[in-house]
């Protein structure tokens, strides 16, 4: 409203040609009011597109988040729904092979290790993503369903990392000692071997820890593990 009236009254100032002084420093005023409004227009405009952009761009980036959230939680559901079903369907079957009397006797048997290859590889697909304590609960649980599975010295050896890559070294280290004493046989006996020794290391009993490296060193010369542990004993100066 101010600078409506202050238009004609500038008009009429320069329309008698600025006759004297006092109506010279009259324009020269208005002219400044003039300026000072334009400013403080322009300054409000720029403030409000600064803050309309600052609101777009957060709105932007909680809708980014919301959908990583969405998509991260469908995908944990997703590798939570595909463990509990291949081990509901495990013991879904388990009475129907126990009362089908006229199946061949071979059924059951050739059925059961690549049911139980599948579920063990479903657990070890979470370890592998990095998802240790899901994992740790598909081998628990696979431990508990598949006893006499031959298997069972893999399935140990990757509950044994999941505690070891969760820092819980305590209860790795006797994951680690029943492959030992009980699946001397197996492949995984070597490698059960090396990461007791390291479980024990990690948890600061180092006498106990070196024996275990040197008995590497010393009876299973020429394998990888051996190699290992015998860097590992360098490392600790030894």
């Amino acid at each position: 409203m101010r600078r409506t009236m202050m238009l004609p009254a500038l008009a009429a100032l320069l329309a008698v040609g600025c006759g004297s002084e006092d109506q010279l420093r009259r324009v020269e005023q208005e002219v400044g009011d003039l300026k000072l409004e334009v400013f403080k227009l322009r300054q409000a405009v720029e403030d409000g597109n600064k803050k309309a952009q600052t609101d777009q761009q957060a709105a932007t980036e909680a809708r980014t988040q919301d959908r990583r959230f969405q998509a991260d939680l469908q995908e944990s559901l997703r590798q939570v729904q595909d463990t509990t079903r291949a081990l509901s369907n495990r013991l879904g079957n388990l009475p129907r092979t126990a009362g089908t009397k006229a199946a061949p006797a071979e059924a059951p048997a050739s059925a059961t290790p690549a049911e139980d290859e599948r579920v063990l590889n479903a657990a070890v697909v979470d370890y592998n993503r990095g998802n240790y304590p899901l994992a740790t609960d598909g081998l628990e649980l696979w431990l508990k369903t598949y006893p006499q599975s031959a298997k069972r010295p893999e399935a140990l050896f990757f509950l044994g990392l999941c505690h070891y890559n969760q820092q819980g070294y305590d209860k790795a280290q006797p994951v680690f000692e029943r492959i030992i004493k009980d699946h001397a046989a197996s492949s995984q006996f070597l490698p059960a071997k090396l990461k007791r020794a390291q479980c024990l290391l990690k948890q600061g009993l180092k006498p106990a820890a070196a024996k275990a490296f040197q008995e590497l060193v010393n009876g299973f010369a020429g394998s990888a593990e051996a190699r290992t542990a015998q860097q590992e004993l360098s490392d600790l100066g030894l």
